[in-house]
């Protein structure tokens, strides 16, 4: 099932400087509506390629109050697979939109956004152009996930080999004259054929999973790297753990707020965030007195 058609295309218009404030800042009364949570997974779930067990926990936590997390990262489907299974959410969108995992009646579901014989002519051009990146590019390596790499290829930055900025710019150029869409990613350069994304992915999951188009302000999303910016350019509602200052230069477009933690308990602090404002919802409710507003009033010395 591809992506649903007709997305909208004017992104959040505000100034970087103006978006970017402590998660502290962040109001209570903006979490309280949402659905669920949209997440990167490399250094924002993760450190070193697993997962922090705050973060885990986080997951537990969100799920038993019955809000959804969909995962949406540059990994590839294979590497996907046993997390899909293992961790608390409601699918995860690998190879940055190409392809979608979720369980159903104990077993992955795998949906595409091509057909079989696409998929086959993009992986003879997407080599093409690895092996034009590795012969271009001194000290260039595939990504050491590749062979679980259904929609895309992967150049590895900072997993397990290092790129400078520069090697990291002719990486992408290479792979852009090749035609292929290309992003970086907190460790790997990942290219691809089409124009899905992680945006993209976003729309196609939640439809999938609720039967409705996404609500932007039903969703937040939390994120780490420039490949994680076009969500924060749409959205109007985002986190970044504390990681993404080694971006920030890099960054057209940044998160509205910023944990103080990095990685996995940054994601946790988002969490906790979300919970307590659906506690304050509760308790507003029911004529109680919001936390929120305690620690607002608090704040302003009443």
């Amino acid at each position: 099932m591809p992506p649903p058609a007709g997305l909208p295309v004017d992104p959040v218009v505000a100034s970087p400087e103006a978006r970017l404030r402590p998660l502290s800042e962040l109001p209570w009364q903006r979490l309280a509506p949402l659905r669920g949570l949209l997440t990167d997974i490399d250094d924002t779930l993760t450190r070193e390629g697993t997962i922090e067990p705050e973060a885990l926990a986080a997951l537990h936590a969100l799920r038993a109050a019955g809000l959804a997390v969909i995962a949406i990262t540059g990994r590839p489907a294979r590497w996907s697979e046993p997390f899909v299974q293992a961790w608390p959410v409601a699918a995860i969108v690998a190879e940055n939109g190409g392809v979608m995992l979720r369980l159903e009646h104990g077993r992955i579901r795998h949906d595409y956004t091509t057909d079989d014989a696409t998929r086959v002519a993009n992986a003879h051009r997407m080599a093409a152009c690895a092996a034009a990146v590795q012969a271009e590019v001194s000290g260039a390596a595939l990504a050491r996930d590749s062979a679980g790499r259904l929609t895309d290829i992967a150049v590895d930055h900072s997993e397990f080999s290092h790129l400078d900025e520069a090697r990291i710019a002719q990486v992408v150029a290479v792979m852009r004259r090749h035609g292929l869409t290309a992003t970086v990613s907190s460790i790997h350069i990942n290219g691809w054929i089409g124009g899905h994304s992680k945006w993209t992915g976003a729309h196609w999951a939640v439809q999938a999973l609720t039967g409705e188009p996404l609500q932007p302000d039903r969703w937040l999303y939390v994120g780490d790297s420039t490949n994680d910016q076009e969500m924060f350019e749409r959205l109007p509602l985002t986190v970044a753990v504390a990681n993404i200052a080694r971006f920030v230069p890099q960054l057209r477009a940044l998160p509205g707020y910023v944990t103080s933690a990095e990685r996995g308990r940054g994601f946790a602090e988002v969490a906790q965030a979300v919970l307590e404002a659906k506690l304050d919802e509760v308790a507003k409710a029911a004529g109680g007195r919001p936390h929120g507003f305690a620690q607002a009033a608090d704040q302003s010395g009443a």
